[in-house]
């Protein structure tokens, strides 16, 4: 019994700028990939091409690189980290206790996601750890939909209609995603019958002044596609930061020894020192560890393409139109053939050239953010939020992994750790800068 499907596999950089960039229009996502996302992201930014897809990027991109969300994304960041992050991390100190470092970072992300999508605050990092049923829906979701890109598409919805195996709990997963996100529409379109929204800066409001015409379902599309972008890539990113960084002390000495050039810090009320996000921006050597850790670890570790008209890469292969091409991100970021023989090893220097500065690495050989005209537009935004978080955890606390506690990949469209992250954590001694 043939499936019928074609797969092209490739991590080879001239392949991916061709794919991604050269020869863009016959490399879309297909309607084989829009079959997949279509129950979890419907009609969003993500799940479509074409005019839709540009439409839709156009109006993003106005929203997000405006300079007031911009401002907001800095403000949101350092103030959950502020206020709800290290208290958390201060608590877990105080106890000495172990506990899913992973965990935390995407409860942190989730509500840093949904603030800045939709203006609201779950409040997932409370000492507590309420349960949020919005996660375990969404993690479960992401590994189905890895598998479905494996599975002839004729036997995994067949298996949604008669509702049996893994698509029966995809289902119920993705009605608790809806019933969080159209709560929350309902509530954004209520504040702005009442009080009204002008001075909401959360992208939901935005196309809320904007047209309020856009349908819930659209909404919904938008919506669902910005948190589980945000929360998803970013809270596996600092995972994995943090575990090579476990693994790697010098590294954490040298950025601390740059951190401690930083002037514009706040001090909590419980001692703790946090960071000025524009002033982060300056820092070479922790930019160079979160690329680095990137490039290891990178949080969607897939990318998969359709063919439209039959084509030769660079490398030689010829596909055809209905093939797939899987692009394995993490694969081409440890190759020999592209990053060295010390391809395997975390080495931020890498990124720092002789003269002390930030070294260019082109898009299409460092594709954690995609390349070409579908490149991530969240990208500053993600590099903003995972350099705010690491620099304060960094400064504030020592992190020791438990020993003999097994950390690997889950099979997942992200890249999270299958056992979580557990950890210890200690209180730093901060010597507060004298100015």
């Amino acid at each position: 019994m043939s499936s019928n499907m074609r797969f092209f596999f490739t991590c080879d950089p001239a392949n991916v700028r061709h794919i991604f960039t050269s020869n863009f229009a016959n490399y879309p996502k297909g309607p084989g990939f829009t079959e997949i996302f279509d129950d979890a992201l419907g009609g969003g930014i993500f799940n479509v091409d074409g005019d839709s897809w540009r439409r839709q990027r156009a109006k993003t991109q106005l929203l997000m690189y405006s300079p007031r969300f911009q401002a907001f994304v800095s403000r949101c960041s350092s103030d959950k980290v502020e206020n709800a992050l290290l208290p958390l991390l201060s608590h877990f100190a105080g106890t000495g206790e172990k506990f899913n470092l992973q965990d935390v970072f995407m409860r942190l992300t989730f509500d840093m996601s949904t603030m800045l999508a939709s203006g609201e605050d779950p409040g997932c990092l409370a000492i507590s750890l309420p349960k949020v049923p919005f996660v375990r829906a969404a993690d479960y979701t992401t590994r189905v939909l890895l598998v479905r890109h494996f599975i002839p598409l004729s036997l995994w919805k067949l298996a949604r209609r008669l509702g049996i195996g893994f698509e029966r709990r995809m289902a119920e997963a993705l009605h608790t995603i809806n019933q969080f996100i159209y709560e929350t529409i309902v509530k954004r379109r209520a504040k702005k019958a009442d009080e009204g929204i002008e001075d909401s800066e959360d992208l939901l409001s935005s196309y809320l002044k904007d047209d309020d015409k856009n349908t819930d379902s659209f909404l919904r599309d938008t919506t669902i596609t910005l948190i589980s972008a945000g929360r998803d890539t970013i809270g596996s990113a600092l995972s994995w930061f943090f575990y090579l960084l476990t693994k790697n002390p010098h590294v954490v000495s040298k950025i601390l020894e740059e951190l401690d050039c930083v002037e514009s810090t706040t001090t909590t009320p419980d001692g703790m020192v946090t960071f000025d996000p524009d002033e982060l921006k300056s820092l070479v050597y922790l930019h160079a560890s979160v690329c680095e850790s990137l490039r290891l670890y990178p949080p969607l570790p897939l990318e998969h393409k359709g063919v439209v008209a039959a084509d030769v890469m660079p490398s030689g292969h010829k596909v055809r139109p209905g093939d797939k091409i899987l692009v394995s991100i993490y694969a081409m970021g440890r190759m020999e053939s592209v990053w060295g023989r010390d391809s395997g090893e975390f080495r931020p220097e890498r990124w720092i050239s002789e003269d002390g500065k930030l070294r260019y690495v082109p898009s299409y050989k460092f594709t954690p953010f995609i390349t070409g005209p579908r490149t991530c537009l969240g990208k500053d935004m993600a590099l903003v939020q995972l350099k705010v978080v690491a620099a304060a955890v960094v400064k504030n606390f020592q992190i020791e992994a438990v020993p003999g506690h097994i950390v690997e990949p889950k099979l997942s469209m992200v890249l999270h750790m299958k056992n979580g992250f557990m950890v210890r954590v200690k209180r730093r001694q901060v010597l507060n800068n004298v100015n």
